[in-house]
């Protein structure tokens, strides 16, 4: 009996772009949790309203930090800028404008091709975590990564003709 080789990247569903920068692929993942938007209300009487009845009015907005899970990061660029956000060796974190980036996760179909895109707007590098490594094993080395978001923005990718 022939033993089949699977490819350990084939079960990286996920995909992740940085915008602007013509939809090179910077890493993949398996999994993506974390989405969860809440928008915070307040009730108040409309001035023009004579029947007495709240209104609801949307007065701040707040997105949870999203997590990509057991994946790889493959460019050196970007893996420069996740660390960027962190201390270094004799300097604070450092700040400014080309902290944050949108960020596309691209949802894969089992065929391979683009589903669902999420762009995290203003994506900020906040964990990067390591599988732990044992030499005594064959596992496959993964990466994960945590990003505080100040919006988000999901798109359909029309279906192709099969």
């Amino acid at each position: 009996m022939a033993i089949q080789y699977q490819e350990p990247f084939q079960s990286f569903r996920f995909l992740v772009e940085v915008e602007n920068q013509k939809g090179a692929v910077v890493a993949a993942f398996s999994q993506f949790s974390g989405v969860n938007m809440t928008v915070e209300t307040v009730q108040a009487r409309d001035g023009g309203d004579n029947r007495g009845v709240q209104q609801v009015i949307p007065v701040l907005t707040r997105f949870e930090p999203v997590t990509l899970t057991k994946g790889v990061v493959g460019d050196n660029a970007f893996l420069d800028w996740l660390f960027s956000a962190a201390a270094g060796v004799s300097t604070g974190p450092r700040g400014g404008d080309e902290l944050y980036r949108t960020l596309n996760v691209v949802a894969l179909d089992a065929r391979g091709e683009r589903g669902v895109t999420w762009s995290l707007k203003n994506a900020l590098p906040i964990g990067y975590s390591l599988t732990p490594m044992d030499g005594g094993r064959s596992e496959v080395l993964a990466e994960s990564l945590t990003f505080a978001i100040t919006g988000l923005e999901r798109k359909t990718n029309p279906p192709k003709d099969r």
